[in-house]
């Protein structure tokens, strides 16, 4: 970003243009580069002198000044002098009024050697180091720019761009993707808006739905290749909610950097230019970035959101949360929930990963993916009137199969209002009791169940003579509580295990009373079973326990 004084923008026809540097500049860049070049070793009033030369034969001086302020950055400047300068300056004035006061040459020339002599030192040092620490008089020690005359033009265009934005009070964003965009809004304190708009080939269209996998295929055969869903990202920030205001400029303008990294965007924003409002409209074609860097790694909305997510990460549940999951057709908007839950029974393979085969040493990919239920998890705690009539209005337009639980601040009072739209709510005070939420997924987690093992044969006769029932439920994509109604003709139940009666016997031959447990285990863990206690209860055993020494394997 530059200084607003560095601003060269153009109200024509009523807009906002910012003055983009082109290739015709990239000649006076290279100069401005080599100026800082040349002077490496030299005080910065030097320098200072170069620069305003350069600005009097260039056509436009705030350009020059644009570059030097990003070339300063790139600069290093030191003190040097033979002396501590503050510590020089203080003896030198009580040496000055020692003699006295300076009025003329002589009295001067008198206190700098009185103060020469107290420091030990010679009187041309004590000069030389009176004002060495001023900025004028620092050295440029060192300039290694990162940019040539071709990036600083780059880097120019998107300071100028930033500058321009100091100003705004809304800004739009028109992106195919704007859930890349939300972290960085959320990180610089801002509160965004998504809607949505079907467009044509034509580049005009009126209000559209997300449609799934099914509606792609459709019309495509339809030969509606043209037909593409637009999203606008409408950024403000907290205050706009009550009154109009440009004290979020600098934000808006991070913000463009991370606009700027996506692959195709646009960008409008409402500038107040002294009272009057004017239109910035920006794109790739005005601003690349180079080296690219996000503004920062999620974040979350509130201390609410951040306490439920770290305290539901220390359960060992059967759910998933992930942050900020995929935008959410919602009428002629779009919602992007706080969380989303995705249920992943213990062993499953997440979302997205193939099954496979195996066979000569080969993976043979099917084609399949496992896709978990997911339930969105939107956290309401925002207390204004024209917040909570605009979630309302979210959650009333969202698809009919879609999963929403919401936690709603008891404050609010609409937790009816939300149930009567058919999704599932949890009232919370001061943060979001975990239990709840657990609750409300453990109802879904119920039908899942019954849903899978309805898709279960009667019978299962798995190939190993020894096999986990976590495993088997992991191989067949269901949680262990979907086995309950599953019998195992080939095979014996002891606690979490399945064992061939073949096995059970071998067990019973080679484990003997007065064994120690090692010994024990070790057998057991031979033949692939882990669950030590459960199998030797089944045989008649019991473990004596014999303090730390261990134990030893009794009949019962």
């Amino acid at each position: 970003m530059l200084r607003k004084d560095l601003l060269r923008v153009s109200r024509a026809g009523g807009g906002y243009h910012p003055q983009f540097a082109g290739r015709g500049e990239r000649p006076l860049a290279a100069r401005v580069v080599g100026v800082f070049q040349g002077h490496v070793g030299e005080p910065r009033h030097r320098l200072d002198d170069a620069l305003d030369d350069l600005e009097r034969e260039a056509d436009d001086f705030k350009l020059v000044r644009g570059f030097a302020a990003l070339l300063e950055r790139e600069a290093v400047f030191e003190t040097r002098a033979p002396l501590p300068p503050e510590r020089v300056r203080r003896v030198a004035f009580e040496s000055a009024e020692a003699v006295g006061g300076v009025v003329d040459e002589t009295d001067r020339r008198a206190a700098l050697e009185s103060a020469a002599d107290r420091l030990g030192a010679e009187s041309e040092d004590v000069e030389r180091s009176l004002y060495a620490d001023r900025d004028v008089n620092e050295v440029l020690s060192s300039f290694d720019p990162r940019w040539g005359p071709d990036e600083l033009v780059e880097q120019y265009n998107l300071s100028l761009a930033q500058t321009a934005l100091f100003d705004a009070t809304e800004v739009r964003i028109r992106s195919s993707d704007p859930k890349r965009l939300v972290s960085a809004v959320k990180r610089l304190g801002l509160l965004y808006e998504i809607r949505r708009r079907g467009v044509g080939s034509d580049g005009v269209g009126g209000a559209g739905d997300v449609g799934g996998a099914g509606d792609v295929e459709r019309a495509a055969e339809a030969h509606d290749a043209d037909q593409a869903e637009e999203r606008i990202l409408i950024v403000t920030g907290p205050d706009a909610l009550f009154r109009r205001t440009r004290r979020y400029g600098t934000a808006f303008a991070r913000l463009l950097r991370s606009v700027a990294a996506t692959a195709e965007w646009s960008l409008s924003a409402t500038i107040d230019d002294r009272g009057t409002d004017r239109e910035l409209h920006l794109g790739p074609d005005d601003v690349s970035v180079p080296d690219v860097e996000p503004v920062a790694a999620p974040t979350y909305d509130s201390g609410v959101e951040a306490d439920f997510a770290a305290r539901f990460a220390n359960l060992d549940l059967d759910w998933e949360l992930s942050r900020e999951p995929e935008a959410l057709a919602a009428g002629a908007r779009a919602m992007i929930p706080d969380f989303a839950f995705d249920y992943r029974p213990a062993g499953s393979r997440k979302s997205g990963e193939r099954e496979s085969t195996e066979g000569d040493g080969d993976i043979a990919d099917t084609g399949r993916t496992a896709t978990p239920f997911r339930v969105y998890f939107e956290v309401m705690g925002f207390w204004t009137p024209e917040y909570v009539e605009k979630k309302l209005d979210q959650f009333g337009s969202v698809a009919d199969d879609v999963e929403l639980l919401v936690a709603v601040d008891e404050s609010l009072g609409v937790g009816e209002e939300i149930e009567s739209l058919d999704h599932r709510v949890v009232t919370y005070s001061g943060r979001v009791r975990v239990k709840d939420v657990v609750d409300a997924l453990r109802a879904y987690e119920s039908d899942l169940v019954e849903a899978a093992a309805a898709s279960l044969p009667a019978e299962i006769v798995p190939d190993a003579d020894v096999i986990d029932r976590d495993a088997l439920a992991a191989e067949r994509g269901v949680s262990v509580d979907a086995l309950d109604s599953v019998t195992f003709p080939d095979h014996e139940r002891i606690g979490g295990t399945l064992l061939r009666p073949g096995v059970l016997d071998a067990l019973d031959a080679e484990i003997d009373a007065g064994m120690s447990f090692s010994d024990a285990e070790a057998v057991l863990d031979d033949h692939g079973v882990d669950d030590a206690s459960a199998v030797l209860s089944r045989l008649g055993y019991r473990v004596a326990w014999d303090g730390l020494s261990g134990g030893t394997v009794e009949e019962k």
